[in-house]
This record gives structure tokens, C-alpha cells and sequence, in this order.
């Protein structure tokens, strides 16, 4: 009894590994075959890019095609967001793949010929608009992975959620947005997730390379606003004055002091940046107030609390010293918690990634002090967030363009690689949780 016992396990196990095997092959030939259809749904993405909020005719066009694969499917979640929900043929866990969608406020500089000409409106500027960060090719890699699945169904153990994102870049102040909003609406609900995977392309690693991290990934991020007040005076006459661009100009170094001297850098790494200053409107003539914008990172809770405590510190006490005031919002507009692995998933999933790329291309990085709203759904779920080489076979990660600017660049041959992993994910995760 016990021997046919053993048997019949060892027949089922081997009959799954088959099985496994046989879908794997399957997601190689469907990827390889929707290569040229992603590369024109990124290039029509790329060409007529949405801000943030603003994705209607992006949202329309995922939408149409999630409709047509036979899915149920959800829009205007968080205002523009697109969900589909395909249900698999067999019972199993309830896997989440997330893109995001908007572009960012950037005058394109590649010559391509399908470079964005948009121009619009952001903050009170007319602005061009560009897929500077590669969302263009998240939206297409995964509405391959949704045509590939869909294809798949009878075969699939569970259900899969495809999360189509507005406004991970945020929003202007007083907007909601981006992944917090969705997960407020309900995104991880009916039916509820079990894990959720993501990825981001990066300019700056080599196609056929795929780089993860367990634990903290992307750093948790606040942004913040200071105004410095002091008395407005005749530029001829200073002394007349309590000059706030002096003011600010003494807070500004001493926040420097702030990561130099508080973080232990052997640790985490951590972020104090002021972006932006505004103060004055002629060359003889002491303003009044002064404006400072910035950002704030960090990869632990205590950090974070570190950093706000000690940037209120140093601005209200050095514009006191002064005779100045300074008043400081964290977070100003926008807080996104830190992207984390979840360890033990990324364990789990680590030879499924391996098997898709090759051992020796899936390599383990460092932290990344950017920041993904990718964040806000890891925070309820498990989930795994990985990065997906773009920059052209030997290329130059130093002098490669890099995201958020004018000229930054993706090599669409490194696209394939990505839907056969978030399918593979998807696969290997229902596979493991079904046995």
C-alpha cells in the first residue's frame, strides 16, 4: 500500500513537471511570435503619451484588446485604470501583473520616428510629453502576456488580474492617484490576490538580463515643500532686510549634513535632495519669501522618521536663528512607501527566472534610490518586483541616457524576455500553490 503510495506521487510529480514543461514551451513560441505586435503597441504608445489621470486614450486602447481576449473587464478605476480578470480552467491562487501608464512632463529628443510631439498643459506650463521611463513598453509587454494567457486558459491553475496603472509618476497636488488609489478602490479584491508581480525596463542593463533584489528594492520616498519668510527690503539696503535667500541658502547646506552625518551608510543608503528654489523677481529687490522643493529617501521606517525630524529641525531652527520662519510639509504631495520583495517569494520564484533568462542573466543588484508606487500593493500582498534589461548588447550603463530625460533610449529586442517571464511567473506560482 505504502509502495503504490510513493508510486502514484512520484507519477503525478513527474506527470506536473511535464506538464510545466510543455506550457513553458508553449510561452516561448507565443512570445517569440508577438514580438513585432508588441514593438508596434509600444511604438503607438511612445508616439501619443498621457500625463498621469490623463490616460484616455491609452486606457481605451487596453481595454479594447483585454474585451476582446474574452476577459471581464473593469475601467475608469482610480480614473483611468484598466483591470481584466481572466479566470483560469482549473482552481488555484489569484495572481496579480501590474503596468503602468503614464508618461512624464519631458521634451522627447530621441530621433525615432515614432518620437512623441505631444504637448500639454502640467502644473500651469505648457509642457511636451514623453514615455521617459519606459511605461510604453511595460503596457505592451504585458498586454502580450494577457493574449498569451488568455490563449492558455484551459491550463491555468487559478485566476490572473491584469492591472493596467495610472499615475505612477504621482500626481499634482490635491489630485488622488497611481497604485494607492487603486488599492483603495478595491484593485486586490474580488478576487482576492494572493501575490503580484511587476517588472520596469531599465536604459541601463543589457538586454537578456533580468536584476532583482529581495527585501528593500526601491527606496520608500516623501517629497517636501519649505517656506522660508522673512522682511522684504530695497536690494541697495539688506540691512533693512531678514534676506530668506540667505536663509535658505544656509538651510540647504545644512541639510546636506543630514545623510553625511545621521545615516548609516554601511546599512541603508539614503536621499536628502532640494529640486527646485524660487524666490525674487528682480535683481534689487529682496523677496519676501522663498519656495524650496525636494525629495526625501530611505529603505527603513526609522530612516524616514529620521530624515523628516532632522529636515524640520535644521530648517525651522536656521531660519529662527535668523529672524526668519520656515514652514515644512512632509510629505508635500506624495509619499510612496519602499518597494519590498517579499523574501520568501522571491526565493520561490528565483528558478523561474532563472529557467526563462539563464542563470548567468538574472543577476542580484544593489538597492535602487528611486521609487515605484509599485510599493502601495507589496504592502497588502506579497510580491515581487523586477527589472528587465533595455540598454542595446554592450552598451555603456554610464554613459547610457537615463530615465526622466530627454534622450532616454530602449532596445525593444529585450521585450520578448519579459512577457516569458511575468507568463512563466504567473504559470510557476499557480503550479506551486496548486499542488
Amino acid at each position: 500500500m505504502k509502495a503504490n503510495l510513493i508510486l502514484l506521487l512520484l507519477v503525478l510529480s513527474l506527470y506536473a513537471a511535464a506538464q510545466k514543461s510543455t506550457l513553458r514551451k508553449q510561452v516561448d513560441a507565443k512570445a517569440d511570435a508577438l514580438q513585432s505586435q508588441v514593438v508596434a503597441w509600444r511604438r503607438d504608445f511612445h508616439e501619443h503619451p498621457e500625463l498621469g489621470n490623463h490616460e484616455v486614450r491609452t486606457s481605451g486602447i487596453i481595454a479594447k484588446h483585454l474585451q476582446s481576449l474574452g476577459m471581464e473587464v473593469q475601467t475608469g478605476v482610480a480614473t483611468t485604470g484598466v483591470v481584466g480578470i481572466l479566470k483560469g480552467g482549473k482552481p488555484g491562487p489569484v495572481v496579480a501583473l501590474r503596468a503602468d501608464m503614464d508618461g512624464l512632463p519631458v521634451i522627447e529628443r530621441v530621433d525615432v520616428p515614432f518620437a512623441s510631439k505631444v504637448k500639454t498643459t502640467y502644473n500651469g506650463q505648457e509642457v511636451g510629453v514623453m514615455h521617459a521611463c519606459g511605461h510604453d513598453s511595460h503596457m505592451a509587454i504585458l498586454m502580450a502576456v494577457a493574449q498569451i494567457l488568455s490563449s492558455m486558459k484551459a491550463d491555468l491553475h487559478g485566476t490572473v488580474k491584469f492591472i493596467f496603472q495610472p499615475a505612477e509618476e504621482g500626481v499634482e497636488p490635491g489630485q488622488k492617484g497611481g497604485a494607492e488609489q487603486m488599492v483603495k478602490e478595491g484593485v486586490l479584491q474580488n478576487p482576492k490576490v494572493d501575490a503580484i508581480f511587476g517588472l520596469h525596463i531599465n536604459s541601463q542593463t543589457e538586454v537578456g538580463k533580468i536584476t532583482y533584489r529581495p527585501g528593500g528594492t526601491m527606496a520608500g520616498v516623501n517629497d517636501m515643500q519649505i517656506v522660508v519668510k522673512g522682511r522684504s527690503a530695497h536690494g541697495a539696503y539688506p540691512w533693512s532686510s531678514v534676506d530668506p535667500i540667505v536663509v535658505s541658502a544656509q538651510i540647504i547646506n545644512g541639510l546636506q549634513t543630514i545623510v553625511s552625518r545621521n545615516i548609516n551608510i554601511t546599512e541603508n543608503p539614503a536621499v536628502v535632495t532640494v529640486g527646485a528654489i524660487k524666490g525674487g523677481n528682480r535683481s534689487n529687490i529682496i523677496p519676501e519669501t522663498v519656495e524650496m522643493l525636494g525629495t526625501l529617501r530611505a529603505f527603513t521606517p526609522d530612516d524616514e522618521k529620521m530624515l523628516i525630524e532632522k529636515v524640520t529641525t535644521i530648517a525651522t531652527k536656521t531660519a529662527e536663528a535668523q529672524g526668519a520662519t520656515a514652514t515644512v510639509k512632509i510629505p508635500y504631495s506624495n509619499h510612496y512607501p519602499v518597494t519590498f520583495n517579499n523574501p520568501e517569494l522571491t526565493q520561490q520564484m528565483l528558478p523561474s527566472l532563472q529557467l526563462t533568462a539563464g542563470a548567468a542573466n538574472v543577476l542580484l543588484r544593489p538597492p535602487v534610490t528611486g521609487a515605484e508606487d509599485f510599493s502601495f500593493y507589496q504592502e497588502k500582498v506579497p510580491g515581487l518586483f523586477i527589472f528587465l534589461g533595455g540598454m542595446p548588447k554592450g552598451g555603456d550603463p554610464v554613459k547610457a541616457p537615463s530615465h526622466h530625460t530627454p534622450d532616454f533610449y530602449i532596445d525593444e529586442s529585450g521585450f520578448t524576455l519579459g512577457v516569458k517571464a511575468l507568463c512563466n511567473l504567473t504559470i510557476d506560482y499557480m503550479e506551486t500553490k496548486s499542488r
